[in-house]
């Protein structure tokens, strides 16, 4: 028997120390079954990736919850997220904040979050195609940014585009990644805290010439 979406957020979630009620409630309104292909729609909440086509995956419920859990968001913030996938993890933080703007680097990844995204029936996701690094400086500053993507290092323009007081929670590393997170507590400084070993693909475009 494949997991439930109950056994998901009590066995995968709770169990592992996700307590935020905001975030385990935005876990239950997001089905993970509207992201995933047909054919692995029955393991939608197994604990552990799933391939949605050409090598990409859909991240782990997990990591899903626990990276929203540290972003702390607020019911008015305005996030930017760099990697839409196939825009699962934008819809989730979409339940936790006012506005969310993300952006994929890879043509066919965009046009899927937005089929799957419409699904659902979101109003305040908005998507763009095109090379993260560089952020949405149309939009900024932002509350929180966060990076589905390892970059080798955190991309400048993301740092400066983070509001005093935000957050920035991105993998970092090549062959080994660690998830960091950033707190702005100033024009240009940062307390900067590792948090855990992470998997990501890694962060294309301008952050592979860095």
């Amino acid at each position: 028997m494949y997991a439930t979406k109950e056994q998901m957020i009590e066995e995968q979630l709770k169990r592992r120390g996700i307590k935020d009620e905001k975030v385990l409630k935005a876990m239950e309104e997001v089905d993970r079954k509207l992201f995933v292909p047909e054919e692995f729609q029955d393991k939608a909440y197994e604990d552990g990736p799933l391939p949605i086509g050409r090598g990409q995956t859909i991240s782990q419920p997990y990591i899903v919850a626990y990276m929203a859990q540290e972003l702390k968001l607020n019911p008015n913030d305005k996030v930017l997220e760099i990697g839409t996938g196939c825009g699962y993890n934008a819809a989730v933080l979409s339940k936790l904040a006012a506005q969310v703007y993300s952006i994929e680097i890879v043509d066919w990844l965009g046009e899927l979050a937005k089929e799957n995204l419409d699904k659902t029936n979101i109003k305040n996701i908005t998507t763009k195609t095109g090379d993260g690094y560089k952020g949405w400086p149309e939009e900024a500053p932002f509350d929180a940014i966060i990076l589905t993507a390892a970059p080798a290092s955190i991309p400048e323009p993301l740092k400066e585009q983070l509001k005093e007081g935000g957050r920035l929670l991105t993998p970092v590393g090549t062959t080994i990644q660690r998830l960091i997170l950033l707190e702005k507590t100033g024009e240009n400084t940062f307390k900067k805290e590792s948090l855990l070993p992470v998997s990501f693909v890694p962060m294309t475009g301008k952050a592979q010439s860095e």
